[in-house]
């Protein structure tokens, strides 16, 4: 046997394969023989057909597969010395299919392409810089927040005639055609000068408007139109009011503690307000941790330049999913997957390099946090920690086993990211919630 590698480029290379008689024949031979054994043919006792009859029957389609698998094991055999890193899969390079003649050919030659990289290098020094951002919950966002909680749950009532922050229900006609529909109308989600329109008014009463003074988002998120009804209101429009709802702020008391908070959690409108900032700087915390262990991945990713096998991995991909993707598919969704691909690379070199391994213990403690945080609004409390192992369990074991490598993978890159902070020039800013919707705009 002999094996060749043709480096074409610092990424891309060919391997050529060429196996002799001697490499694939004693097996061959070996096979045939366990073929002849157990052969059922007629004519004669299982067994006991001459092994130049079964040679024939089966001789070509055992060659072809004792081939197959010393091709397989060799190919693996020989990626495993290399040094560079083998992305994707080898590509055999195809032939026609009149080009190997299995009944009298002695020698055969095959070829794979392969894509690699040579080497990942990651300066985990005072020489990459990057920022730790944190998120200052500041007293305007409290008080929007408690706002927010007040109107969600204040009460409903219907009152005798519309104010400015009410939602009027009714129904909704074009003078011209068929077009009608019943709906409820939030009058915050008009502009100035329609909504005044709708001001004052009590049952029955009826508004008569141009679609021209409706905004097109108006048309969808007040309206609630669709977008083929939208392409089609034109003209004039009345809207007959059924009826008028509104929200009435609840008042911070006990009995609203409790609804947000949980029993006797908070017993006073200052413990109520520490609480309400507590829990948003939590939550802003978790986000702004993200946020930051993302600008970290950018810039190891763009520091460590490394240079994909583009073209390769593009052909990989095609044909690795075969019939469920087309090569506009694979160009759209490529430059994601690249960034996954290199951080990957990035990520497992240093956890390799520094000895980072995420433990079975880590990932049970990770699972266990991530299931606190889906229920946290449940109210369930003591009896989702006594169930928590089984809820813990049947999550890791879900999608095949997937969900344990994926929190495993998950554990690993929060490590790797932390010793990174860790070793790198991180600096501290603190920023805004305004300022961090900035950030995540850009």
């Amino acid at each position: 046997m002999e094996i060749t590698l043709d480096k074409h480029s610092a990424n891309q290379a060919s391997i050529k394969i060429t196996l002799n008689e001697a490499d694939y024949q004693p097996k061959v031979d070996a096979k045939l023989k366990d073929y002849a054994k157990k052969a059922a043919i007629k004519g004669f006792r299982p067994g006991k057909a001459p092994i130049s009859m079964v040679k024939g029957m089966y001789g070509v389609s055992i060659l072809v597969d004792e081939i197959n698998a010393i091709l397989g094991e060799s190919l693996n055999s020989y990626l495993k010395e290399q040094t560079f890193r083998i992305l994707g899969e080898p590509l055999p390079v195809e032939k026609e299919d009149n080009s190997i003649d299995w009944k009298t050919q002695k020698t055969f030659d095959f070829e794979y392409k392969i894509g690699f990289v040579d080497g990942v290098s990651v300066a985990l020094d005072d020489s990459t810089k990057a920022i730790k951002y944190s998120i200052e919950v500041d007293d305007k966002l409290i008080n929007e927040t408690i706002d927010n909680l007040k109107s969600q749950y204040g009460n409903s009532t219907n009152p005798e005639v519309s104010e400015a922050k009410d939602s009027v229900y009714g129904d909704l006609k074009a003078a011209e055609g068929e077009f009608q529909k019943t709906l409820a109308l939030p009058l915050e989600g008009l502009n100035k000068e329609l909504a005044a329109k709708f001001i004052g008014l009590s049952k029955e009463a009826v508004v008569e408007f141009q679609a021209a003074e409706v905004q097109k988002e108006e048309w969808s998120e007040a309206f609630g139109l669709t977008d083929e009804e939208i392409s089609e209101a034109t003209g004039t429009f009345t809207f007959t009011v059924k009826n008028i709802n509104r929200t009435e702020d609840a008042e911070l008391n006990q009995e609203f503690f409790d609804k947000i908070f949980g029993p006797d959690s908070v017993k006073s409108e200052e413990e109520f307000i520490a609480k309400v900032k507590e829990t948003l700087q939590e939550s802003y915390n978790r986000e702004s941790k993200v946020f930051t262990e993302e600008e970290l991945k950018k810039v190891l990713v763009e520091n460590a330049k490394l240079d994909l096998p583009d073209t390769f991995l593009k052909e990989w991909l095609l044909k690795a999913n075969e019939g469920k993707v087309t090569e506009a598919d694979v160009e759209n969704e490529y430059p994601i997957y690249a960034k996954q691909l290199t951080w990957s690379l990035i990520s497992n070199e240093i956890a390799k390099e520094h000895k980072i391994q995420a433990e079975h213990a880590d990932v049970i403690a990770k699972t266990q946090e991530m299931v606190r945080e889906q229920f946290a609004s449940s109210g369930l409390g003591s009896q989702l920690e006594a169930s928590m192992d089984m809820f813990v369990d049947n999550y890791l074991k879900g999608n095949e086993g997937q969900n344990y490598m994926n929190m495993l993978t998950s554990v690993q890159n929060e490590k790797v990211l932390a010793f990174a902070q860790e070793k790198i020039s991180l600096t501290e800013k603190a920023i805004s919630i305004d300022e961090f919707k900035e950030l995540l705009e850009k």
